[in-house]
């Protein structure tokens, strides 16, 4: 069976997992580890992505994050890319070091998101990483130590977290420690990693329960929530890819996307495409990559490879093109 598409929206909370390919070790060194996660940060700063908790493993890797203006494909796009290639260029290798497909969960905030940042930052203990809970609160590649104190993360929220333990921050530290020492003997948890209709149950035994009783819920491996989250998620996803695919039914594609953008702009179709840094030849082409890649549905690579321009500059060019759109009411249709 197909995998569905990635599901997405601002404002959404991603749990996050990557793995090597034929789970081969993806982090060799430190300074491994340390070049990860200084491209991550930069990356996260730049999209406005809040990360809640993150941990560094030998072939793999877990990040929860909640998306802002820039959807979650694009995030993990720069980020693997830009590392597989600074990893590869630094041993002289050659081929894929992730493999293809990263695993992405949305899920129900206010459900799931201390569980999930306890389930993550415990990663390290259940690997053997670190021998106890006093190693992991020095452990330097999980987001536990940050949201500890021991170190700084510009990128990581803290606050967000351990207000929800407490008003003092030395308070709010000593719950929030002691709600991720309890769940060191829960092990690994099949409803916060896959199950689909098994997470949003409760369990088997929930699942069973509410079939007995008649209840039948609706699902997704995709999401982890309860089956209201879950049916509000997919109709809001199944809205937007219902205009996509009424454009297309229209004739609408890119070029006749640029067509409007001369006139709306009034610019020459030419500038639309022209590769230049004046800002009307910029300010268009963002308002392009917009409408192309949200409205449409077009892949960045592709624009990418038809504007001359790098995946990173696709992606900053939709957030400035969004902005455009909506400070000049612009339409498409």
């Amino acid at each position: 069976m197909p995998r569905g598409s990635r599901i997405d929206a601002a404002g959404a909370v991603h749990h996050i997992m990557v793995r090597g390919i034929e789970r081969r070790k993806i982090f060799d060194s430190d300074a491994d580890r340390d070049h990860f996660l200084h491209r991550m940060g930069e990356i996260l700063l730049d999209t406005q992505t809040t990360c809640f908790a993150w941990a560094l493993m030998p072939n793999h890797f877990h990040l929860l994050l909640r998306t802002g203006k820039v959807p979650i494909s694009t995030i993990m796009r720069r980020l693997l890319t830009g590392y597989a290639l600074w990893f590869n260029r630094s041993r002289c290798r050659h081929g894929h070091l992730f493999q293809n497909r990263f695993k992405s969960i949305l899920c129900q905030e206010d459900s799931y998101l201390l569980e999930l940042v306890r389930y993550i930052h415990l990663n390290p203990l259940r690997a053997r990483l670190v021998k106890s809970i006093q190693e992991l609160d020095a452990f330097p590649y999980s987001g536990h130590s940050t949201l500890m104190g021991g170190f700084q993360k510009s990128w990581q929220e803290t606050d967000e977290i351990l207000k929800l333990f407490g008003s003092k921050p030395a308070l709010a530290r000593r719950m929030y420690r002691q709600f991720v020492e309890q769940g060191i003997g829960q092990g690994r948890r099949n409803d916060l990693a896959g199950g689909g209709l098994i997470r949003s149950a409760g369990g088997w035994e929930g699942l069973k329960q509410k079939r007995e009783e008649g209840q039948y819920q609706r699902s997704d491996e995709r999401i982890l929530g309860d089956s209201d989250f879950v049916s509000r998620v997919l109709e809001k996803t199944k809205e937007s890819l219902t205009k996509s695919q009424k454009l297309k039914s229209e004739g609408m594609d890119v070029d006749k996307i640029a067509a409007q953008v001369s006139r709306l702009m009034g610019i020459a179709v030419e500038d639309v495409w022209a590769i230049g840094k004046q800002q009307h030849i910029v300010n268009a082409r963002s308002l392009l990559c917009y409408w192309a890649v949200r409205e449409l549905g077009v892949s960045m690579s592709s624009l990418s490879r038809r504007l001359r321009i790098s995946l990173p500059a696709i992606s900053k060019s939709v957030v400035r093109g969004k902005q455009i759109a909506e400070d000049n009411a612009f339409k498409l249709v």
